[in-house]
């Protein structure tokens, strides 16, 4: 299966965050990300937004979901074997325009410098590391309309980090599991990529065994899983058979995600990662390009309960 790079891509990542209000405002106001879609999660009987951000047509890649937790007051554990940092692309030349913006609306920032890569580190109001990346040449397209210049304008997903105990059960699980090549690496720190590599298939990993363990029910402040593009139902079902076959007995059943059709595993450095097949019809299977994320859509699940959950979860405020 390593040769074939059937992981292709990240799809998604996902984060369990604080306030709605507060998540939707730092994304679309801050970040200039365009809202793709309002919903909700699909696992539980409590209701619990699910809010995606992309580009303008919520391309694979260039995605980041949250889940607000603030309402049902469960509270994330940061640590080792979790994902632990986002990293978005940005095109070169832009860390002086995010540093200023990000400034300008109190967030405190720190230039550096890993791979070679020029960075930008902040966070999530609810706490969560994000880096902004210079790319040169990123080929995805920004969210055109929104309130940052799209010279400078974020491409999408660049990488994640996860934090570890020890850099070698990765290793394994991204070069026999994943499809993962190692390209790089720095001191305490391991860089992979999957499919055709760059921006948006990179998965790094930080060895940080002095770090107390991470927590992975929802609750706020801490990232869910990271989801991987998938060709068909074949791959996904090929990368499921095989993870199996290597002692992975968790993995998931295939599950219907409106969007898309995910299989989940928790990987031996604790994250969790997920496979996705998109649905032909992606975002717009219940809204229209023109209308993505203006309203709330229900989940199919939750349709009997429309009224309920719309007013059960916390008020909205889109413009």
């Amino acid at each position: 299966m390593s040769e074939s790079r059937s992981i292709e891509r990240h799809h998604h990542i996902t984060l369990c965050v604080g306030k709605a209000q507060e998540d939707y405002d730092f994304h679309t106001k801050v970040l200039g990300l365009k809202s793709v879609k309002k919903t909700a999660l699909y696992d539980g009987d409590v209701p619990i937004y699910h809010l995606y951000y992309g580009n303008d047509v919520g391309l694979e890649s260039t995605l980041v979901t949250t889940f607000p937790m603030r309402q049902s007051g469960r509270m994330g554990k940061q640590g080792t074997n979790q994902t632990k940092v986002l990293m978005l692309s940005i095109p070169s030349g832009s860390i002086g325009y995010w540093n200023d913006r990000l400034t300008s609306h109190g967030f405190d920032v720190k230039e550096y410098e890993l791979f070679g890569e020029k960075r930008l580190r902040f966070a999530h109001p609810c706490g969560i590391e994000y880096d902004l990346v210079e790319v040169e040449n990123d080929p995805r397209a920004p969210h055109s309309n929104g309130p940052v210049p799209v010279e400078h304008g974020i491409h999408g997903t660049h990488g994640i980090t996860v934090s570890v105990l020890d850099l070698g059960l990765s290793a394994d699980f991204m070069n026999a599991g994943w499809n993962g090549r190692l390209t790089n690496e720095d001191d305490d720190n391991a860089r992979f990529e999957v499919g055709n590599g760059g921006s948006g298939a990179i998965v790094d990993f930080v060895a940080e065994p002095r770090r107390n363990q991470a927590g992975w029910m929802y609750g706020e402040g801490i990232v869910h899983h990271t989801a991987f593009q998938v060709a068909d139902y074949d791959v996904q079902d090929t990368v499921k058979h095989s993870l199996v076959g290597m002692g992975f007995t968790d993995v998931s059943d295939r599950k219907d995600r409106g969007y898309f059709d995910s299989v989940y595993v928790r990987t031996p450095g604790g994250a969790m990662f997920e496979a996705s097949v998109s649905k032909p019809t992606g975002f717009t299977i219940d809204e229209a390009y023109e209308d993505l994320g203006k309203s709330m859509q229900i989940p199919p699940v939750f349709e009997d309960q429309r009224d309920f959950l719309i007013g059960y979860l916390e008020p909205l405020q889109y413009s």
